[in-house]
């Protein structure tokens, strides 16, 4: 249930409704908004009576939640969440743009790529330190050491860096280093990370899994934000179905329906739901179509000698051409809205 407080309820009265909540049982959960609090009850077992809460002072009215998704129900939060990534908005009337390698190689790669997507107009830039690998033989990233490289890419060109986290164990290495956490698939249902997460300072990238429902990938958010920290970017990436024209199928539509169900920011990585090249543009175009806030798209300036993904990695001059064209299909849609 959500306890909606008057504009002109003071905190007093406020006080007064967390304490009822928490005499019933109950956790209760400010959201602040715009011009009014609210109160979220959670650890509810079955439905709350309303009547419990209407009577008391400053209270405007109480709305059941019929989500299992609570906290990052659109029935607990009407507004659109924006998320500060130092000087970058997430999720409010902008295009996110994040580039860079899959992974980390070396100072020079990454400085050399970082400066080509920034040229273009990319935003956050985006290199894997530890890589989950299908294969116990694969490049496995540089650890620190590719921690320690992003940080320098950021104070060298400025962008802020996004880098996965792959256990609990080196959870805090990765939050001292980066400016947004990602949880990738294969750790979508992790939940002891999901809840380290939650306690986290920074802004968390959570993937959906690779053969997740979009209610469960809801609810992976939804131990993020009950663990504290509200600041969850969602990232569509293809799901596994039974194609091999391209890696994954990109659900384009988890994007229309996530946007209805959530008020949480959701951006779209078009190069591991193709898993070759050609593909990326193309979906690219259609995910901003669909309304996707943003994209998580992989550039190498070699990417024939790439250690990762190399065959799904754009060339600079590609990645311009898509920031161009998918910043006309966004502007375009932007100048409807604003005249319909």
């Amino acid at each position: 249930m959500l306890i909606v407080m008057d504009q002109k309820a003071t905190p007093e009265e406020i006080d007064v409704v967390l304490a009822v909540i928490e005499e019933r049982g109950y956790t209760a959960r400010p959201i602040p908004g715009g011009e009014r609090v609210s109160i979220g009850i959670l650890n509810n077992k079955g439905p709350v009576d309303a009547s419990q809460f209407l009577g008391l002072p400053g209270v405007k009215d109480a709305i059941p939640v019929t989500r299992p998704y609570k906290l990052v129900s659109r029935e607990f939060r009407l507004e659109n969440t924006v998320i500060q990534v130092g000087d970058v908005s997430v999720g409010n009337d902008g295009l996110l743009i994040v580039a860079g390698p899959c992974a980390v190689e070396s100072e020079s790669q990454a400085l050399t790529i970082a400066k080509h997507v920034r040229g273009a107009g990319a935003h956050l830039f985006r290199g894997g330190a530890y890589k989950p690998r299908t294969s116990p033989y694969s490049f496995q990233g540089l650890g620190k050491e590719g921690l320690e490289i992003l940080a320098r890419v950021r104070e060298s060109t400025g962008m802020p860096v996004v880098t996965e986290v792959m256990d609990f164990e080196t959870f805090d290495l990765v939050e001292e280093y980066a400016d947004v956490i990602q949880i990738g698939t294969r750790n979508m249902q992790n939940f002891s990370l999901l809840r380290r997460a939650g306690q986290a300072r920074k802004p968390i990238l959570l993937k959906r899994g690779m053969a997740a429902t979009i209610d469960e990938w809801l609810m992976a958010a939804e131990y993020i934000l009950e663990g504290g920290n509200s600041n969850v970017i969602l990232c569509e990436r293809g799901v596994r179905t039974f194609v091999h024209h391209s890696r994954n199928t990109l659900d384009l539509s988890a994007v229309s329906v996530v946007l209805k169900e959530s008020h949480l920011p959701i951006i779209v990585d078009p190069s591991h739901a193709a898993g070759r090249r050609d593909q990326v543009i193309p979906l690219s175009r259609a995910a901003v179509a669909v309304g996707a806030q943003g994209l998580m798209v992989e550039v190498h300036h070699a990417p024939e000698k790439a250690l990762s993904d190399g065959a799904q990695s754009l060339y600079p001059h590609q990645f311009e051409r898509l920031c161009r064209q998918v910043r006309t299909i966004f502007n375009n849609l932007k100048a409807d809205e604003t005249s319909s």
